[in-house]
């Protein structure tokens, strides 16, 4: 199956949802390739990023579940798709 390269960037404003987010994750954590949260203490958010390798449709399932999950906010980036190596 072809898969994309993303980045999903979440900025966590409501830290009583880290579990959900987490929850997520670990749902798709077949395709995470890394993931890095740093809190920022002095806002009371934490931003987090993930990189994932997967099918279009199971980045877009992550990013939209993640968008509906309150008092966070999320957007994705998507790599161009990658040419078949020959």
């Amino acid at each position: 199956m072809e898969t994309r390269i993303a980045v999903i960037a979440i900025i966590v404003e409501d830290r009583g949802r880290s579990e959900e987010i987490n929850q997520l994750l670990h749902e798709y954590g077949e395709y995470i390739v890394g993931r890095m949260g740093v809190p920022y203490r002095e806002k009371n958010l934490s931003i987090i990023s993930v990189i994932l390798d997967a099918p279009q449709e199971k980045i877009s399932a992550l990013s939209g579940k993640l968008g509906m999950v309150p008092g966070i906010s999320s957007k994705t980036l998507y790599s161009k798709p990658l040419e078949k190596q020959s």
